[in-house]
């Protein structure tokens, strides 16, 4: 149980919250993102944890990290998610903490680093880089599941987390200040494996992803639930995953300690063609967020070599030229 002492503290805290005041730390760490407004996502992804190394290296080393820097750069997008890898168990940049653990050789991490290489097309341009991770072991590749100890479902998977933690510091301690922040898929559980009050917890995993850079905004997915809202006050912003963003309503950009945050997908689904929407109803689902304070990311399909191809490209471009308008 809670001391008096703890117990007051936190109720301070969650009215705190609740009135809508940010948080100190939240609130210095999602200026820029909020100044931003908009950003792109892509899911980069091996098709199958079967696809040889050999493959999966040659994919990566035909990424066109520039193509892709100009494509944002003439959309006026600000930031750029990418996928760092999900269910095949192959990953886009070296980790040999994930290595050492699941003893896969030659390792399903690509030898090149695209992260690293994406920020030193991104950066000079002004463009900040984050991140995709799932918070589960990658259930498609046996190897992996069996070393890592994952189980699915609502299980404390204490060891699990304990490895993985050690994998998200890994990278995060690779790239420093190159990485402004992570986007954790899959937090299915939360009651059962992060909401503790010893590690691992919610704490632990984005102390983790901080690691490299403090500064590092952080949220976890849960998948889709409206309204949207904060999963844990270890949260600098919301995962905001949703289906159907013409739907989508906020009264502030600042809800449970988190700034207001939506991810959707101008195609068919996740990466998928042909457009769902056209130019002027995507225009008008970013704007009218962006202009309350909010924040919009769009998933995007991509091509093999990484680049943004029609009517995608385009839909962006008139989404950059929109929220350029609005003064933040």
């Amino acid at each position: 149980m809670l001391t008096n002492l703890r117990f007051w503290a936190w109720m301070i805290a969650a009215a705190t919250v609740c009135m809508g005041a940010e948080p100190a730390a939240q609130g210095r760490r999602t200026e820029w993102f909020r100044a931003a407004g908009w950003g792109v996502f892509m899911h980069y992804l091996a098709d199958s944890a079967e696809l040889p190394t050999a493959e999966w290296n040659r994919r990566i080393d035909g990424f066109d990290v520039e193509g892709l820097a100009r494509q944002l750069e003439s959309a006026k997008a600000r930031y750029f998610f990418i996928t760092l890898g999900q269910n095949s168990g192959h990953y886009l940049a070296p980790n040999k903490t994930y290595d050492s653990f699941v003893g896969i050789q030659p390792s399903k991490c690509s030898r090149r680093d695209l992260v690293a290489d994406l920020y030193a097309a991104l950066e000079p341009r002004g463009i900040k880089l984050l991140v995709y991770l799932p918070a589960g072991a990658p259930d498609k590749d046996k190897t992996a599941m069996e070393k890592l100890q994952w189980q699915s479902g609502p299980h404390r998977n204490l060891e699990f987390q304990q490895k993985w933690e050690q994998v998200i510091a890994d990278w995060s301690t690779r790239w420093g200040g190159k990485v402004k922040g992570w986007w954790f898929d899959g937090c299915y559980w939360p009651n059962t494996m992060y909401r503790h009050p010893m590690p691992p917890n919610y704490a632990s995993f984005a102390a983790a992803a901080r690691k490299g850079n403090p500064a590092s905004i952080v949220a976890f997915n849960r998948g889709v639930v409206v309204p949207i809202h904060s999963q844990s006050e270890q949260e600098d912003y919301t995962a905001g995953e949703i289906d159907d963003p013409s739907k989508v309503s906020f009264g502030s950009f600042w809800v449970d300690g988190a700034q207001w945050h939506m991810l959707s997908y101008l195609g068919k689904w996740w990466s998928g063609a042909p457009a769902r929407f056209t130019t002027e109803e995507a225009v008008k689902m970013t704007t009218r967020i962006v202009a309350k304070g909010g924040v919009v990311t769009w998933d995007t399909p991509h091509g093999p070599d990484g680049l943004i191809g029609e009517p995608f490209l385009g839909q962006l471009r008139a989404i950059g030229e929109a929220v350029a308008g609005i003064r933040r």
